[in-house]
């Protein structure tokens, strides 16, 4: 154990675990790898093949950004190298089955952004194993520019930063990006950029015992994860912020099991006096390698706007939770309230782990009324980069739902649902452009516009014969009567007649459309009447569509709609989880008897 001391405050507690704490400790790792939180030896083999891979293809990147800049300096192109570097789950050692790696691409301050979009892609197509790089899609436009793609079914999301300080970068193994003059002449996004290696490396400096923090962190992620308050771009907190909510408990009780972290959590956090920040150590301030403001709620009006500041320990301190809006506020406070009753049970025995980790009610019980947000492309390149920034803007739209004065709460669900669909015609990919699900494309249906062999077949009809017993097939007549042009006198003199081909029949092209839905649950105030979001849902779309850089009005396509809970379709819903019925009113009619009615 540690005997350093950490946070802004000293210890609530130094004491050791006692023997019930261990036992229960293990019960909660038993626990988290039976719930599938940890991946196999190979899957993480294959994580460190894909990133040393990527290292690769980060030197031949800055040798040829290099050779682009200079091309007959043959010592810069020599001595050109690029460094890549880790953050979020995979940098803390939280990672599980599926998780995505977060990478961060460092070169000297030679290369360019417009670089690093024109010449990267092309690499890893180039470099990587034929057919290992899958769903490539750029987005420069964002406020942090980033690449997404698939490397052997690794999710990859690569960002970019180049050191203006640097003509080359070290080649010490071991340097890293601490360095605070390292931010010098970078702009706000670049700082961003550097920053989540920085602040990941912070967090893991920060905690007593490693190990305890990572059980306890993989805790809160999976019961996080399965409530649905885990996504800061839709205004919850994301994984950094709930490393941090973790670490800072881990700074109070030092000497704690992985279980009492746990149990500390939620009852330290549900009482948390908010807005008081959560800080694992105190904000550094006078600094003047970087113009990027540091978070101060005394100096800023928007820093004090925000309701649950969860700050980030590396220079420049920003606050990770800012997204955070009223409502998203709530449904937290109501699950860290949960969770206190569930580990105080769990603590003196009374109740196993697996019920912390129980799924949401979001979609089977949760609300009423829904507003869904659809987002649609005709390809799907144009909607992974269309869908996204929707999905950074639903937050908003929550936001204006939040004031109408007949909602009490607007809680966006995490994340989108991803569909296809195969239309015919026009009104067809209208309709699923306003949100029909009546084209989608099930499970296992074949690739779009498949030729499928034409085998002879006799053109029939189906009639019920006399006695009802079943379909009678009826054969149209062959028509023998022949095509003059297809007469012809064979050497033997006989006249024949060669067959006709019938006409090929016009196969209707099908054409694929692509949307994602966002969920937002609403609450409606006590007896509110009537509800009309016609100004919110207007307002957030043209904000939307006037985005040229995002919206292409020939390729993509906007909708919000109102659904009720039985309307829900049916994929939102896992396998023994029962959908939402349509409410039925008895009404006594006028002879006195019983009749039931759809109630809307």
């Amino acid at each position: 154990m540690s005997d350093r001391d950490l946070g802004v405050t000293p210890p609530i507690s130094t004491a050791l675990p006692t023997e019930d704490e261990k036992r229960l400790s293990e019960l909660l790792l038993r626990e988290l790898r039976a719930q599938g939180t940890y991946e196999s030896p190979a899957e993480t083999n294959k994580r460190e093949v894909v990133l040393k891979s990527l290292e690769r293809i980060t030197d031949e990147f800055v040798k040829r950004a290099a050779m682009e800049k200079e091309p007959k300096n043959t010592v810069l192109i020599r001595d050109a190298r690029g460094r890549v570097f880790t953050y979020g789950s995979y940098r803390l050692g939280v990672y599980g089955p599926g998780s995505d790696i977060d990478t961060l691409v460092v070169a000297p301050r030679y290369v360019t952004v417009q670089q690093y979009f024109d010449i990267f892609p092309k690499l890893l197509l180039e470099m990587a194993p034929p057919g290992s790089i899958t769903d490539l899609t750029t987005v420069p436009e964002a406020f942090v520019p980033i690449i997404k793609f698939e490397y052997s079914g690794i999710s990859i999301d690569l960002i970019f930063c180049s050191i203006q300080g640097k003509k080359q970068l070290d080649d010490d193994p071991h340097w890293n990006l601490q360095d605070n003059s390292l931010l010098r002449g970078l702009s706000e996004n670049e700082v961003r950029s550097l920053n989540g290696t920085r602040v990941t490396d912070e967090i893991i400096n920060l905690v007593p015992e490693v190990a305890t923090f990572r059980v306890a962190l993989r805790a809160i992620k999976l019961w996080a994860q399965r409530k649905a308050i885990y996504a800061n771009i839709m205004g919850y907190p994301g994984g950094v912020a709930w490393a941090m909510l973790v670490a800072r408990v881990c700074q109070l009780y030092p000497k704690a099991a992985s279980a009492l972290v746990v149990n500390k959590f939620f009852n330290i956090m549900l009482k948390w006096p908010w807005p008081l920040p959560v800080l694992l150590k105190d904000i550094e301030y006078g600094h003047s390698v970087t113009r990027v403001p540091v978070w101060n709620p005394k100096i800023y009006p928007s820093d004090r706007n925000h309701k649950m500041p969860i700050i980030t320990p590396a220079y420049p301190s920003m606050c990770s939770t800012h997204n955070i809006g009223q409502s998203s506020m709530t449904v937290i406070q109501q699950e860290l309230a949960n969770g206190v009753k569930i580990t105080e049970e769990i603590m003196v025995g009374k109740r196993p782990w697996k019920d912390l980790f129980t799924k949401h009610t979001f979609f089977t019980s949760d609300f009423k009324y829904y507003l869904t947000v659809v987002s649609s492309g005709r390809t799907r390149e144009s909607q992974n980069s269309w869908a996204g920034f929707v999905e950074s803007k639903v937050r908003i739209l929550v936001g204006k739902l939040e004031l109408h004065p007949s909602i009490a709460l607007a809680r966006p669900f995490n994340k989108g649902y991803e569909r296809v669909h195969r239309c015919k015609n026009q009104t067809e990919i209208e309709e699923v452009q306003a949100g029909s699900l009546a084209y989608q494309v099930k499970p296992g249906a074949g690739p779009l516009n498949a030729k499928v062999e034409a085998k002879p077949e006799v053109k029939s009809e189906t009639t019920t014969t006399e006695n009802g017993a079943g379909p009678h097939v009826k054969s149209d007549p062959i028509d023998t009567e022949p095509n003059l042009q297809n007469i012809a006198v064979a050497e033997n003199g006989q006249v024949v007649i060669r067959a006709e081909p019938p006409p090929p029949a016009e196969e209707e092209q099908e054409v694929e459309i692509f949307t994602t839905n966002h969920y937002i649950g609403l609450q409606l105030v006590q007896k509110a009447k009537s509800l009309d979001l016609s100004r919110e849902v207007n307002d957030f779309k043209a904000m939307l569509t006037a985005n040229e850089s995002a919206y292409d009005r020939h390729m993509n396509f906007l909708t919000v709609q109102h659904v009720k809970s039985w309307e829900l379709p049916d994929d939102v819903f896992e396998p023994g989880e029962e959908k939402p019925k349509k409410a039925v009113k008895r009404k006594r009619p006028e002879n006195g008897s019983v009749a039931a009615t759809n109630r809307d």
